[in-house]
């Protein structure tokens, strides 16, 4: 780099993070990661349950075929948004070198980029109606180009924020636009706009979180449509967009193969299961993802192990996500009759046969961070590739049998792709199967007595109110679980409180 661009960089805002190893304090570490994930988590869970609480509204006033209609249009912005450079912007977090060329350079490319995706999705929304045979999809679609208008005063924003491990501005943004998009989508639903409710719902989330994360982050660049000098972060950034692009061809296959082969009414059965079903993968493991790309980075950067902080990481997650699951699995009937109604027992089964393979599906996605963290992003790429191949293969077997083929699909594939996964990360981050196992077994070992308890006091209580059957099991599991803990594993909740409490400096919930 020549003597002015050097200069430059001294002077720059982005100069206290040039050097990770030098920015790392150990001193106070775990608790910026406490705060982060505090942060970044809970307005996670406030911003779902207003979500949650405009969709259990919502779904009473719109039919299935609403929903099916939308996961089509759903399934052409997904394959599109795979280029939408995040994943550039995303090197930003992970590199030991900024400055504000390299800064404004991404964000050219994030300009260019989505304006391009932009003109794409409105010129190829009748080609996408004609493949599922529905008009209106071209017209839902071309509105949705404007989403990607909004990706590049998105994405640069809430990277640089999470450079710093600065996730309160975000979680405020985040649950704001949250309330903005639950009161669209509950206003047009009531009006009569049917699917057109949850396009503009959408709609407005996106452009409520750019404007407030372009005021919250203060970030303002200049665009610098020159790549000169950045190729590193563009490397990076590439292979990350592979990823995703493979990511797209794994999460959205089971529509793209059903589209044609089920009707709306199905579809939009399996498509509501299925969000129900990956309310904790998708919804909650992302928030906890990207503050762990963060802290693996930093600690990366500072030449520490991340074996031990993967561990832990792993505990945490499991330790909510996997009670949670098997809580669903069996109490899906009285939680549909309770949130959706009458008219949408038919997605019971289907939820209860995604929720128990969940656990394994949330394990696989905690991986990817602490290897793309020490630059391995072929590790990530390797294991995206194996996801867009067997997720796939196994729903083009599963769709003949309808909805349920789908569920007994991700019965094989969700266990497959993470034994795929742990097999090619653990290696890389010095933990031994052994260790991994023994961090678990403890909560496996709970939900398994959940899972006796809630079966027993379903067939020994015979209770007619589904409320009062949801409340009452789901009492029942937590009691269950927690005291199988208490009882059998104190240290355990003795190390999980002192962490929380900010008592233990080593620890990191990342």
């Amino acid at each position: 780099m020549d003597q002015a661009a050097t200069s430059s960089e001294s002077d720059s805002a982005f100069a206290p993070h040039k050097d990770g190893a030098e920015a790392h304090d150990d001193s106070n570490f775990a608790t910026r990661v406490r705060s982060a994930v505090a942060w970044r988590w809970g307005a996670q869970v406030a911003a779902q349950i207003i979500t949650w609480t405009s969709t259990f509204l919502v779904v009473r006033l719109l039919d299935p075929s609403d929903y099916g209609l939308f996961a089509m249009s759903q399934v052409v912005v997904t394959a599109l948004a795979f280029l939408n450079g995040q994943s550039f912007a995303t090197s930003i977090v992970q590199t030991d070198h900024l400055d504000d060329r390299r800064v404004g350079q991404v964000f050219g490319m994030l300009l260019l980029a989505n304006g391009i995706l932009a003109c794409i999705q409105f010129a190829f929304a009748p080609y996408a109606a004609a493949y599922f045979e529905e008009p209106i999809v071209a017209d839902m679609l071309r509105v949705q180009a404007a989403i990607f208008l909004t990706i590049p005063f998105i994405a640069m924003p809430s990277e640089w924020l999470a450079r710093q491990l600065e996730f309160r501005k975000q979680g405020k943004v985040n649950m704001f636009s949250a309330l903005v998009g639950a009161m669209t989508a509950l206003v047009l639903a009531w009006l009569g706009w049917g699917v057109w409710a949850l396009i503009y719902s959408g709609l407005s989330i996106f452009v409520t979180r750019a404007i407030g994360l372009m005021i919250a982050a203060r970030l303002w660049i200049r665009p610098i449509f020159n790549p000169a000098g950045a190729w590193d972060l563009f490397t990076y950034g590439g292979t990350l967009t592979l990823c995703q692009l493979f990511w797209i061809i794994q999460s959205q296959a089971d529509v793209v193969i059903a589209g044609r082969l089920m009707t709306t009414y199905d579809l939009g059965l399996y498509t509501q299961a299925l969000f129900l079903a990956l309310i904790v993968t998708g919804r909650f493991i992302p928030p906890i993802n990207e503050v762990a790309l963060a802290a693996y980075s930093e600690l990366h950067r500072a030449k520490k192990p991340l074996g031990p902080y993967f561990l832990k990481t792993v505990r945490l997650v499991m330790m909510v996500s996997a009670p949670a699951y098997i809580g669903l699995a069996l109490t899906s009937e009285p939680a549909i009759l309770v949130l959706m109604g009458e008219k949408w027992t038919g997605l019971i089964p289907i939820l209860s046969g995604l929720a128990i393979v969940m656990p394994a599906f949330a394990l696989q996605l905690i991986c990817s961070p602490v290897t793309n963290a020490m630059g391995r992003t072929k590790v990530y790429l390797f294991t995206a590739i194996s996801g867009a191949i067997i997720f796939p293969c196994v729903f083009l077997w599963g769709v003949t049998a309808g909805p349920m083929g789908l569920v007994y699909a991700w019965w094989i594939a969700a266990p497959a792709l993470c034994a795929v996964t742990l097999a090619v990360t653990l290696p890389r981050i010095g933990v031994s199967p052994i260790a991994l196992i023994g961090a678990v077994i403890p909560i496996a070992l709970a939900c398994a007595a959940m899972a006796a308890a809630v079966t027993l006091a379903q067939r020994l209580l015979e209770l007619e109110s589904p409320l009062f059957a949801l409340l009452s099991y789901a009492a029942i599991g937590a009691s269950v679980y927690g005291a199988t803990f208490w009882f059998g594993y104190r240290s355990i909740v003795r190390e999980t409180w002192a962490m929380l409490r900010n008592k233990d400096t080593t620890s990191v919930a990342a």
